[in-house]
């Protein structure tokens, strides 16, 4: 039977050749397109499956103040008396959540290394890597030691032993304790975990945020309760301590000031549904892009659908030539099961073909897949293999059930008289689904066009500032204390070589952040803005204005003591009326208490992060003003005129002059700041890319169905010919429907299209509003795609010869 179902098969393929093969290529598409979210769906939630600490490690996150950021930073002094009083908390882990780039010195062998981060001794009891070699156990609890991952173990020592051995980083020197390797994917993959994270001034100080920290609760433990108690500590030890000496009681002090809320995420679902910290620093391997996710599986999932929809449509279109067929087979005593079985199995063979063809297009297509998302993925895994098998089973569900059943249903009797051919049954079904592909491309073209829109928006916004011709060159000084010494004296020797217009520096990077935030108060209001602390001219340089005041200038001794910039919206914030010479307490404190400063100038607000978040309250210091800095880059205003001579002559001072060991390396500015929306870019390439497809996907459909209905009424055109009914008449005719169908359809697809881009939108703080422009131009589109198809078709059925329709009438 099996057999008997196969030949027939092969038959009817071979007959429609080009409908099997729009078949085939509609499903694999949607079928490649699933796969693809797939496969990014299973690596995000693959982070940190393999540790066994999972679901019992929590990071520990901070919002501070009433409207202050949230930071995944934390005090040495709160983590420790939590570990102290509370009980269900059964170890903490202090460490860097961002990873340090430096040079790794080994005799005479010097390396460039990436990913280094350093940690406390409880580590590994954290993220329990393999231990390859060495001791297991308590591997940073000796002062400068340090654990090697088991690649770079092989780059630094090549075939020695490497335990034992003595390596340099940042100056100091350190012990190799063990080598490790590392298991992926994981929220921190160092290639180096050096030990002295935490720094001796910082012991006893509960307001310097400078570290990441983990707790590890016992198993049986509730977390909420351990929050409430995490959160009480911060109580009992910042809010009644800070309110006392101020001479507050508790509630005034939190109306003033806000307080510390504590936030924990497990380790578990920290990747993708944690909270976000202000910095996006939760652990070094950055956090997952929750919305990207969804907006990628449920693109993916509405293609698979449309071309569902697609195939069920050709497929119960294409029925009327086989309707003979099951006709003559119910006469000779095949049941309706029977002939739903074949169909079914006629189907299950076209999704194994679609299946192969779409996993060829997903391995020639990964590699730029990979790119697109900055990953490494590949089509290997049981639970892929397992999903595979589903996707098989559920694409034969969804696409053979329907036309097995309606082909089933043929009624004997009419198909034999050969008149079912003006038959109407199935033909609303197949509208139906024609005017959900409408839809769906209504919705794929519009949101294009949006998305187009706003990074368009984005590329083109004027930011605040000018970053034409400036470049940001990494100042890699060993000596952190003497930085500000150092740079100023580098600044003198840059600004002679030919074709350096100007240097300058502040602490942070265009399209990243500031390094620092400090808390500042006014009469009551507390705010906790960025700091930057800025060399002279930098305002100037990267043409920020000032609105009020003046900028900080070298004539006045003050500017760098006790006088201050505020941007305007931090002096929004304070609701400060009238801020030039205004005095500010600071968060910014000595042994005699927190320092008081003077506003000289507002700032205005330019964009220093990217065009998603909003502008930050800021506040602008000297580099002289404090004794600690945060700037790590030099900015450079060079000459367009002989570009590569200026480059190659500051390449051979900071060789020379810098640090030799680290190679030269600059970027521009703007083009820094480009990789803000560099994701949204790409996302506007992906729909680009998805809407090409679902255009495709909807032109095989609507091409396939004016077939097949137009066929239908070959005997009528040729009767109206004869009639003689006119080329335009009939044209008109036959397309009217698909009129009335495209745009049912535009109506259906335009209301998830504005809510859902609307709600996409509001990520953006600086954004686009949605005009009615691309609704237009998604249904002009529309109707010259479906006129061009449907009239194509037409105009070849009204060219038919009337005598071979009509002559056995």
């Amino acid at each position: 039977m099996i057999s008997n179902w196969f030949k027939i098969f092969i038959y009817h393929l071979k007959q429609n050749k080009l409908f099997s093969f729009l078949n085939v290529l509609g499903l694999s598409i949607g079928i490649a397109s699933i796969i693809f979210a797939i496969l990014y769906w299973n690596n995000e939630h693959s982070y940190d499956q393999w540790n066994p600490e999972k679901e019992n490690t929590y990071m520990v996150l901070n919002k501070i103040g009433r409207t202050g950021d949230t930071w995944g930073s934390n005090s040495i002094p709160f983590g420790e008396t939590c570990k102290a009083t509370i009980p269900e908390i059964e170890k903490v882990c202090f460490f860097n959540t961002w990873y340090d780039e430096d040079i790794i010195k080994y005799k005479s062998q010097k390396l460039l290394v990436k990913k280094i981060t350093t940690s406390d001794e409880n580590f590994f009891d954290f993220f329990p890597f393999e231990i390859l070699k060495g001791p297991k156990q308590n591997i940073l609890k000796e002062k400068n030691s340090v654990a090697v991952s088991e690649d770079q173990a092989k780059l630094l020592f090549k075939d020695e032993d490497p335990i034992g051995k003595s390596i340099t980083y940042g100056g100091a020197n350190y012990t190799v304790k063990s080598i490790y390797r590392i298991t992926r994917p994981s929220s921190i993959e160092p290639n180096y975990v050096f030990s002295g994270v935490k720094r001796e001034g910082d012991l006893n100080s509960w307001g310097n945020f400078n570290y990441g920290l983990l707790i590890k609760i016992k198993k049986t433990a509730d977390a909420s309760l351990v929050l409430k108690k995490m959160q009480n500590v911060n109580y009992i030890n910042r809010t009644l301590k800070d309110a006392k000496e101020n001479g507050q009681t508790p509630e005034q002090y939190l109306k003033e000031n806000g307080e510390i809320k504590v936030i924990i995420d497990q380790l578990k679902t920290s990747r993708l549904y944690g909270t976000k910290s202000a910095a996006g620093q939760n652990y070094p391997e950055g956090i997952g892009n929750l919305k990207l996710l969804y907006i990628m599986g449920g693109l993916s999932l509405l293609i698979l659908v449309l071309s569902l929809v697609n195939y069920i449509n050709l497929a119960t279109a294409s029925a009327i030539k086989r309707a003979k067929e099951v006709g003559v087979r119910k006469i000779v005593g095949a049941s309706k099961s029977q002939i739903m079985r074949q169909f079914i199995f006629e189907t299950a063979i076209i999704v194994l073909l679609a299946i192969l063809f779409a996993l060829a297009i997903v391995e020639l297509s990964l590699p730029y897949y990979n790119t697109f998302l900055n990953k490494n993925l590949t089509m290997n895994g049981s639970e892929f293999y397992l999903q595979l098998i589903f996707i098989f089973g559920l694409v034969i569900v969804c696409a053979g059930i329907f036309p097995a059943i309606y082909i089933s249903n043929f009624e004997t009797l009419k198909v034999l008289k050969g008149n079912f051919s003006r038959s109407k049954s199935g033909i609303w079904v197949r509208n139906s689904m024609l005017i959900f592909q409408f839809g769906i491309a209504t919705f794929f073209i519009i949101g294009a066009l949006i998305v187009n829109a706003q990074v368009d928006y984005m590329t083109n916004k004027d930011l605040g500032f000018s970053g034409d011709q400036i470049i940001s060159i990494p100042f890699n000084k060993p000596d952190r204390l003497r930085r500000t010494e150092q740079y100023l004296t580098a600044k003198q020797e840059i600004k002679k070589i030919p074709g350096v217009i100007d240097v300058s520096t502040f602490a942070g990077t265009f399209g990243g952040s500031t390094s620092s935030s400090s808390g500042f108060k006014h009469n009551g209001i507390f705010v906790q803005p960025r700091n930057v602390e800025m060399d002279f001219g930098f305002l100037d340089m990267m043409k920020i204005k000032i609105v009020k005041g003046r900028d900080l200038s070298p004539q006045f001794a003050s500017d760098t003591v006790s006088n201050m910039l505020m941007n305007e919206t931090l002096v929004k914030a304070l609701n400060i009326k009238d801020p030039i010479n205004t005095i500010i307490t600071s968060g910014w404190g000595n042994e005699k208490g927190n320092l008081k400063f003077k506003i000289v100038g507002v700032v205005k607000d330019f964009n220093v992060s990217g065009l998603q978040n909003k502008i930050p309250p800021m506040v602008f210091i000297n580099l002289k003003t404090l004794k600690w800095n945060n700037f790590n880059n030099i900015l450079v205003r060079v000459s367009p005129n002989n570009m590569t001579e200026t480059l190659d002559q500051l390449r051979m001072y900071w060789n020379k002059n810098v640090n030799p060991d680290y190679p030269f390396d600059y970027e521009f500015v703007n083009k820094g700041f480009a990789k803000t929306f560099e994701e949204h870019v790409k996302q506007k390439n992906l729909f680009f890319i998805l809407n090409m497809v679902v255009i495709i996907i909807a032109i095989f459909g609507l091409f396939a169905l004016a077939s097949f209905s137009m066929e239908r009424r070959l005997k009528e055109i040729a009767i109206r010919k004869t009639l003689g009914a006119e080329t335009d008449i009939l044209l008109k005719e036959l397309s009217k429907q698909y009129i009335f169908y495209c745009l049912l359809g535009f109506a259906i697809g335009i209301i998830p299209a504005y809510v859902l881009l609307q709600k996409w939108l509001e990520d953006f703080a600086f954004r686009i509003g949605i005009s009615f422009v691309p609704f237009s131009i998604a249904l002009l589109s529309l109707l010259v795609l479906t006129l061009l198809i449907v009239l194509t078709k037409a105009y070849q059925v009204t060219k038919i010869d009337i005598l071979k329709y009509l002559k056995y009438e």
